[in-house]
């Protein structure tokens, strides 16, 4: 019965990763030089091949933690490209997933690669293949998710201020918030934790410091709760 198959084409399929984090002020991306042909030495997004005993979100962990040293975070995929000269070497077809971490307390977690490097989404470089239309549509995805799910958090350190908050939502959806009606909509959701701590660098008087409510938030999409930014 196998054999049926035998005549059928073999194609690769490759799984790459926009790995997107935040350092308090910009969304950046985490690119890496590519270190084999074709298009050796041009910046690149982090990616590989399926195995054959793999999934693709076993395939997507594997990866992001071997090049990377990362795991436990945020994953989703999004998209197939499949335009058949996307890559000259050889037919693959690559699955896109995007990855979302606080730069800075991943930062010791993460592997040291010399070809690695994060960037604005302003001032990435050209990226090889496809590569650049894949932040495209990770970046649109984003954007939605952004304003229908909490997913930003994870962007953020587990204590953060009410302005890092707001630097981040406009950071990824790339437009100026009204401090004001930011703040009120935030409330509104009752998903925060107010602590008593304060972040002493952001001013004299300092900012009080928050927390995701995960437990609360669980709780609230029982009763029909809808996260809208």
């Amino acid at each position: 019965m196998l054999n049926n198959y035998s005549k059928e084409d073999k194609v690769l399929l490759a799984v790459d990763c926009i790995i997107f984090g935040f350092d308090g002020q910009d969304l950046k991306i985490l690119l890496i030089k590519r270190d084999f042909e074709p298009e050796k030495g041009k910046w690149s997004l982090i990616g590989g091949f399926l195995k054959k005993e793999e999934n693709l979100d076993e395939s997507a962990i594997r990866i992001l933690n071997h090049l990377t040293g990362l795991h436990d975070i945020y994953m989703e995929q999004f998209y197939a490209f499949s335009k058949v000269d996307r890559d000259p070497a050889e037919r693959t077809i690559s699955v896109a997933y995007y990855a979302l971490i606080d730069i800075a307390t991943s930062e010791k977690e993460l592997i040291q690669l010399n070809s690695a490097k994060w960037f604005s989404l302003e001032k990435a470089p050209k990226l090889i293949f496809d590569h650049n239309q894949m932040v495209k549509h990770a970046v649109r995805r984003l954007k939605y998710r952004t304003k229908t799910n909490p997913i930003g958090f994870e962007l953020l350190p587990d204590k953060f201020t009410m302005l890092q908050l707001q630097n981040l939502y406009e950071s990824v959806l790339n437009k100026k918030l009204d401090k004001r009606n930011f703040t009120n909509k935030i409330n509104a959701l009752d998903i925060l934790i107010k602590l008593e701590e304060k972040d002493m660098e952001s001013s004299k008087k300092g900012s009080f410091l928050y927390q995701f409510d995960l437990e609360k938030y669980n709780e609230k999409l029982k009763e029909g709760f809808v996260f809208k930014i």
